[in-house]
């Protein structure tokens, strides 16, 4: 168990942030997350990766204490970007007002696009392990990627 948590806490921690944008809320709900999975690892089946799965129990523990938190919204933190140091100050400052623009635009998805975009490029995720730990056909996946690209492109460009 140690070197389950040791190996995916940060990605699942990170996951679970950008769901429901509350450090402390994400600290929580990663202590649930391993701890259901301490009791529920006989249930693990093997069919996605270990990952998919800690995903998905993640997922549905940020919706459920999304649902409890009437003022709870999905904002702001997806993670801030370090500049290179080998970069000069104007490279540095283009390149973070570049990833500002970006990171505003995903703000304005919907949280089902946003999902999407995160598993994917983020977490690196394939469409069928999105499928699994979001609980929608493989269609739907990749039907959401389509419009959520097409959408994070035309904010990009409005801004």
């Amino acid at each position: 168990m140690q070197v389950l948590f040791a190996r995916h806490r940060t990605n699942v921690y990170r996951w679970l942030i950008r769901l429901v944008g509350n450090e402390t809320v994400a600290d929580d709900l990663l202590s649930d997350v391993f701890f259901d999975v301490w009791q529920q690892a006989d249930r693990f089946e093997g069919r996605a990766a270990v990952t998919t799965w800690l995903l998905s129990i993640a997922r549905y523990k940020a919706l459920s204490a999304r649902r409890r938190r009437t003022e709870a919204r999905l904002d702001e933190t997806i993670e801030t970007t370090v500049a290179d140091s080998a970069d000069n100050p104007e490279v540095a400052l283009q390149r973070k007002s570049r990833n500002e623009l970006v990171r505003a635009a995903l703000m304005k998805l919907s949280p089902d696009h946003r999902e999407i975009i995160d598993l994917v490029y983020y977490h690196e995720k394939s469409v069928e392990d999105c499928a699994l730990i979001l609980n929608i056909p493989a269609a739907t996946v990749k039907t959401r990627m389509f419009y959520a690209r097409k959408k994070l492109a035309e904010l990009v460009q409005e801004a």
